[in-house]
């Protein structure tokens, strides 16, 4: 299949999804993860409809980036993956919204270099795992007050990472604890669910989901 047939696939299980948790697909923000994409693949995407894009690492996203945007045909950039401080600058100058804020040290070097109100959300690493990163669930309240007190940065909702599983079935826990969480916070966005369990994302109150494979096919 092509990237455009893919795009369409998807937004069609986006739809049904939608309709079996009764919202509007117009709620939903299919958001195309570009790591390890070239420029070509993207280009096809952003004609087959697309607008938001997901970037994780900074060294690959900057010049992607920057070359896309002077053709001026309106892209939306998302960071999406684990950001570090010493590249804090470099993602408030390229991305228009941060899904991975993960420590107030990293709110707080974000919010001394953007030079805009930047839109950003607050991980949370619901299934306490390790190897990822994020706020605890108990942790996030305080978290998102104290970022909610800085200036340059907006919170707009929370990011997760859903532990990886055979059956997206049992993941499913773990969206609606996200849903419940942001509920409680009077927050937008929820930025849950890849290629493999987007649907289940979805109708658990996914607000943006992040799918890269799916679209463009396995990485190299």
């Amino acid at each position: 299949m092509t990237i455009e047939e893919n795009i369409r696939y998807l937004q069609q299980r986006i739809a049904r999804a939608c309709q079996r948790a009764g919202r509007s697909p117009d709620e939903v923000t299919l958001v195309a993860v570009t790591k390890t994409v070239d420029v070509s693949a993207i280009e096809a995407a952003f004609n087959a409809g697309l607008r938001h894009f997901g970037e994780s690492r900074i060294q690959e996203a900057k010049p992607k980036i920057e070359g896309l945007e002077k053709l001026k045909l309106g892209f939306t950039w998302h960071m999406v993956g684990h950001l570090q401080t010493n590249k804090a600058k470099t993602a408030a100058d390229i991305f228009d919204i941060i899904h991975s804020i993960d420590s107030l040290r990293l709110a707080e070097t974000l919010n001394n270099c953007s030079q805009k109100k930047l839109p950003i959300l607050i991980q949370v690493n619901v299934s306490a795992e390790v190897t990822k990163s994020g706020f605890l669930p108990p942790e996030v309240n305080e978290a998102v007050r104290q970022i909610g007190k800085l200036a340059n940065l907006e919170v707009q909702g929370l990011m997760t990472i859903a532990p990886w599983v055979d059956n997206a079935e049992e993941v499913r826990p773990v969206f609606r604890q996200m849903r419940q969480l942001r509920d409680s916070l009077g927050l937008r966005h929820l930025s849950m669910g890849m290629s493999d369990d987007f649907e289940v994302a979805i109708e658990e109150g996914a607000t943006l989901v992040r799918i890269g494979r799916a679209i463009f096919g396995e990485r190299s």
